[in-house]
């Protein structure tokens, strides 16, 4: 019975292959080489692209337009006329799905001439009473819907069409960050936009369900836990066996539009304190050196620390959910545990750190007159004398020993950086800003929750991608419950960012002295 049904989907699949694509036809145009037909016909080679480029673009808008036509056509005339609409935009290549969202946005936006005409009639209107001012509101108030928003609820009514919503959003997020300065096409950013706001009112926290995900879930699911595993890699099965076992706490939010897909993934580690490394929570052994424990001692566990979060689409980029998430978790473990867990935590990486050093160090290169040191002249010394001799200035040689990572297998480059490192990647979490808010996107993250940035870590992360990103730093943001709310509203209001004295500590050659809470 396996063999006939697995006999049964290949076929199916290879006529699906074999079937004639019109769409790729065309687009397979592009790959005639002229030295097959002459250079002397190169002109009328080009012609004919040309040509079947426009009838590609005109098929576009036509597929586009049906489906908002028949608005006022039975549900199975739409229904039909979008599934075509989905079906060609999948066989769409990449370089001609731009043409697509292009002329979606485009052509398919609002009419800015009408917007403008009912916004002088608005003016006029307030004159002539209360209803007829109404009226105009309304008109007006539908004439900023874009065109497109009509084929996108469509799209959503179908089964799998909020996924594809996503999956096209991701598409125009791709296209929008390969795009040059030169080339930045504003139409595709007020496409995602539009498309932001309504799976927003899709993927709201009312229709997300949390779900934990144990060694008994399901083998698809479990899979994709691995495969999405964005920050701290999954090794293999016995890997990703102790993530979802003992000590150790994997949820994930799903939406009924996509149940076997996990949106959001967070992995969670039960401990007796608040950890400082991520090899404590990722390397096979426990803290013990023996074997993770099949069962838990509850008794040993007062803190939950989380270590990895990740967003698996793209295309919701931008809607919030990792708050909610932390906060659903937060909620299972302390029914989990009611008397024990007293202390909630991330061990969270620092993206960018680095790259941020590099640029610091390249102002200076280039005899920025307005940049502060990088490093004193007393750290300079004793780094320079930990070196190898070179003709390369010193700041040349440091940023290299940096690049390559070669300064972590030297304990006495490790021993003389940690100061310096350590102080400079508090100024980069604490000090450095984007519109008021903390530069670096994870303590964005954390902050806005209502986190505290509580301790930077040393040697935290010894793994290559943990050098080459913060130099092996980590952070642990900690949760206050009773706090989070003010800490949060602190933060989003008055771009204040509350720091342990460790942190403030650090920092204090940077900024004036900053004045101290008792409780931390």
């Amino acid at each position: 019975m396996l063999r006939k049904l697995c006999t049964a989907t290949l076929s199916k699949a290879l006529n699906q292959v074999n079937r004639p694509n019109p769409i790729l036809a065309f687009q397979k145009l592009a790959m005639s080489s002229h030295d097959k037909q002459g250079p002397g016909i190169q002109g009328a080679e080009t012609q004919g692209l040309d040509s079947k480029m426009f009838e590609l673009k005109d098929r576009m808008r036509q597929v586009v337009s049906d489906v908002i036509s028949a608005q006022d056509s039975s549900s199975n005339v739409i229904e039909a006329k979008t599934k075509q609409l989905v079906s060609f935009y999948t066989e769409l290549e990449t370089e001609n799905r731009l043409e697509f969202l292009s002329i979606l946005g485009e052509d398919f936006g609002v009419n800015h001439k009408n917007i403008l005409h009912l916004s002088q009639s608005f003016k006029s209107a307030q004159e002539r009473g209360q209803n007829v001012l109404l009226n105009i509101e309304d008109r007006l108030r539908q004439s900023l819907i874009p065109k497109y928003q009509v084929l996108f609820k469509q799209i959503g009514h179908l089964e799998g069409g909020v996924k594809f919503l996503v999956d096209i959003r991701a598409d125009i997020l791709n296209l929008i960050s390969s795009q040059g300065p030169g080339h930045y096409n504003p139409h595709l950013r007020t496409l995602s936009n539009s498309l932001k706001e309504l799976i927003s009112v899709w993927f709201s926290v009312g229709l997300v369900h949390l779900q934990r995900v144990t060694w008994q879930s399901s083998c698809d699911m479990l899979q994709k836990i691995s495969d999405y595993e964005a920050v701290h890699p999954i090794r293999n099965w016995a890997d990703l066996k102790r993530r979802v076992g003992p000590y150790r706490r994997c949820f994930v939010f799903t939406h009924n539009s996509m149940p076997l897909e996990p949106v959001v993934v967070l992995h969670t580690a039960l401990t007796s304190d608040i950890s400082d490394s991520i090899q404590s929570i990722v390397r096979e052994t426990g803290s013990d050196n023996k074997t993770i424990a099949d069962t838990e001692d509850t008794s040993k566990i007062t803190t939950a620390v989380f270590y990895s979060i990740t967003s698996t689409q793209k295309g919701l980029q931008g809607v919030d959910l990792g708050n909610y998430l932390i906060k659903r978790v937060v909620r299972e473990l302390l029914a989990e545990y009611p008397r024990n867990l007293t202390k909630f935590s991330s061990l969270s990486p620092i993206p960018g750190f680095r790259d941020w050093l590099i640029t610091e160090i390249n102002k200076h290169l280039h005899h920025n007159p307005c940049q502060e040191e990088v490093f004193t002249e007393e750290e300079i010394k004793s780094i320079m004398s930990n070196l190898p001799l070179t003709d390369q200035l010193p700041l040349e040689a440091i940023k290299k020993v940096l690049l390559d990572n070669s300064w972590a297998v030297s304990e006495a480059l490790r021993t003389i950086l940690e100061g310096p490192l350590m102080r400079l990647c508090a100024k980069y979490l604490y000090i450095e800003k984007h519109r008021g808010y903390a530069l670096n996107p994870v303590a964005h993250f954390h902050l806005r929750n209502g986190a505290v940035m509580w301790r930077l870590n040393w040697k935290a992360d010894v793994s290559p991608r943990g050098l080459s990103s913060s130099c092996g730093i980590m952070v642990n943001y900690r949760y206050f419950l009773s706090d989070t709310e003010q800490n949060s509203k602190n933060y989003m209001e008055r771009q204040h960012i509350e720091g342990s004295a460790q942190v403030r500590d650090l920092i204090q050659q940077f900024r004036p002295p900053i004045e101290h809470k008792s409780q931390l």
